[in-house]
C-alpha cells in the first residue's frame, strides 16, 4: 500500500461480518458492518488496517485492504484473495456475526469524481476494489464521470464482481475492457494477454487526456506506469496503489 498521510478522521472501531462470498476459486468477498452503525468517512481508492482479534490465545493479525464499496454506505466489503496466510487461514474459518477491528482510513490514492471528469482504470486481480469503490461513487451520486476501465485476470472464472461490472455499464459512463492473460478450456470472448500500450490505444484513443488510476500488484503497477509513458500520458495524471 501507499504511506498513510496524517487523517484527523482515522479511528478503530468493531464491525461484525454480516456477509461472505465465495466470489472466485480463490477470492473471498467480506462484507462487515459496524456496530454503531454510522458510515467510514473515507474517499475511494482508501484503504483501512483490518484486524483479527482471538482472547484464547491473544492474538492480533492485522493486514492492509482496499475498500470495495461505496462511501455512501456503513458495510464495507473487501475483495481477499485466501492466501492461507496468517490472517486469511483465520478468515477461512470466520462466521457470520463475527468480530473485526478496522482502523483508518489510510492513503493517497484517492478518487475525487469533482476533479476527475474522465479517467483511465486499469486493475489487476483484487486490485479492482479501489476501482469498483470508485465506480460505485460516481453511480450513487450521478457524477456523469467518463470512466475506461482495463481489468486483467489469469482466467475467466477469477473476474470479480462480473454482473456488477456489467450493471454498472448499464448505469454509468463506462468502457469496460477485461483481458484473461492464461490459456484455458474456459469459454472466453474477450481480450487476451497483458494489458499493455497497444491494448490501452486501441480501446481508449484519448488516454492522454485521462486522469489514470492503477492498482494491483508490484510488477503489474511498474508494467502499467510503463505503458502510460510509452502512450505520452503526463507522469502527474498517473495515480497508482501497490499490493503484495
Amino acid at each position: 500500500m501507499l504511506m498513510a498521510v496524517p487523517n484527523p478522521s482515522i479511528n478503530k472501531k468493531e464491525y461484525i461480518i454480516t456477509q461472505i462470498v465465495h466470489e472466485t476459486p480463490d477470492v473471498d468477498i467480506f462484507y462487515i458492518t459496524p456496530l454503531d452503525n454510522q458510515p467510514l468517512n473515507f474517499d475511494p481508492g482508501m484503504f483501512v488496517m483490518l484486524t483479527y482479534v482471538s482472547t484464547e490465545p491473544k492474538v492480533e493479525i492485522t493486514r492492509a485492504f482496499s475498500i470495495g464499496s461505496s462511501p455512501t454506505t456503513p458495510v464495507l466489503d473487501f475483495y481477499i484473495h485466501m492466501i492461507h496466510g496468517q490472517l486469511t487461514s483465520k478468515l477461512e474459518n470466520s462466521k457470520i456475526g463475527d468480530k473485526l477491528l478496522v482502523t483508518g482510513p489510510y492513503g493517497q490514492f484517492r478518487f475525487i469524481p469533482s476533479e476527475d471528469k474522465k479517467v483511465l482504470f486499469i486493475a489487476g486481480g483484487t486490485g479492482l476494489a479501489p476501482m469498483m469503490s470508485m465506480l460505485k461513487q460516481i453511480n450513487d451520486q450521478s457524477t456523469g464521470t467518463d470512466v475506461v476501465m482495463f481489468y486483467s485476470v489469469r482466467y475467466p472464472n477469477e473476474i470479480i464482481r462480473k454482473d456488477e461490472l456489467k450493471e454498472l455499464e448499464s448505469k454509468i459512463k463506462l468502457k469496460n475492457i477485461i483481458t484473461v492473460t492464461r490459456e484455458s478450456d474456459l469459454p472466453w470472448n474477450g481480450e487476451r494477454g497483458r494489458i499493455n500500450s497497444e491494448m490501452i490505444r486501441k480501446h481508449c484513443e484519448d488516454c492522454r487526456e485521462r486522469t489514470v488510476y492503477i492498482c494491483g500488484p508490484l510488477e503489474f503497477v511498474k508494467a502499467m506506469k510503463q505503458a502510460t509513458q510509452e502512450l505520452g500520458i503526463n507522469n502527474v495524471k498517473v495515480k497508482a496503489d501497490v499490493w503484495g
